[in-house]
């Protein structure tokens, strides 16, 4: 099963090199690693071309915003399943993708999910917040609940059959389609009980409060479009984000 893994780059020479490290150790060797840039200004470029055909696919040119990116990724993608691996992200373990392929193989699914820590910019072994998911339902799902998109493993045929990011949205087009998936579509999933990214804080959605109204807009935009129309899952979906904030010991005994 080979998996593509997908990172999306704009002058990010400060952290790429450790997310690039993190694909390359990993066990699994079916990979192919598509890294797609917008047109940087800085060395990330430079650093990307320093792997050479390490890195499957690169192209370099604008695009217009971070899902119009992501879509020419899985445009790129040949591979059986594609996922994330954000410019500032990197893997929990060298055996992430292993585990990921592990589980599409055995369960037989079309998605496959985990858990997710935001770290500290500068020091990626210090634990801010712990994602911890949990099993499908579409009765959670209902009710607010979602998977950390950053882990969510999906089937091409999937991105093919139903389509990719929804480029109408800016902050919220990773929850609309998993919406669209696991609620609207019915796709099968897997839940993986582990973590299996460590995502470094600052994500777009939660830089000002003008972007907090605006992804909670777009939530439920996501969610009038995917039949699901309920401001009590808008209140349960950011409510839930106060549970992330875990002591770091109990933190570090689920890694």
């Amino acid at each position: 099963m080979k998996i593509s893994i997908i990172t999306i780059t704009y002058n990010s020479e400060k952290t790429l090199r450790d997310t690039i490290e993190s694909v390359l150790s990993q066990s699994y060797t079916d990979i192919e690693y598509v890294v797609v840039d917008g047109k940087s200004k800085d060395s990330t470029c430079d650093i990307i071309r320093s792997y050479g055909d390490r890195i499957s696919t690169f192209v370099s040119e604008k695009d217009n915003g971070l899902y119009d990116a992501l879509n020419k990724g899985i445009s790129l993608a040949t591979g059986d399943v594609v996922g994330f691996l954000h410019s500032d992200d990197i893997f929990a373990s060298t055996e992430t993708i292993k585990m990921i392929a592990e589980a599409f193989t055995k369960f037989k699914v079309d998605s496959v999910y985990g858990d997710l820590v935001y770290v500290d910019q500068n020091d990626t072994d210090k634990i801010i917040r712990f994602w911890r998911s949990r099993k499908f339902s579409r009765a959670r799902a209902l009710t607010g609940w979602m998977p950390p998109h950053p882990t969510f493993y999906v089937k091409r045929e999937v991105y093919v059959k139903y389509g990719g990011f929804n480029t109408t949205f800016r902050i919220a087009a990773d929850y609309e389609s998993i919406l669209r998936f696991l609620v609207r579509f019915r796709v099968t999933t897997f839940y993986i009980p582990l973590i299996l990214i460590r995502m470094r804080l600052g994500g777009e959605s939660n830089k000002s409060i003008k972007n907090v109204i605006r992804k909670s807009l777009e939530d439920i935009r996501a969610m009038h479009i995917n039949g699901l129309i309920s401001f009590a899952a808008l209140f349960n979906k950011n409510a839930s984000k106060f549970k992330q904030f875990m002591p770091p010991e109990w933190v570090n005994r689920q890694i």
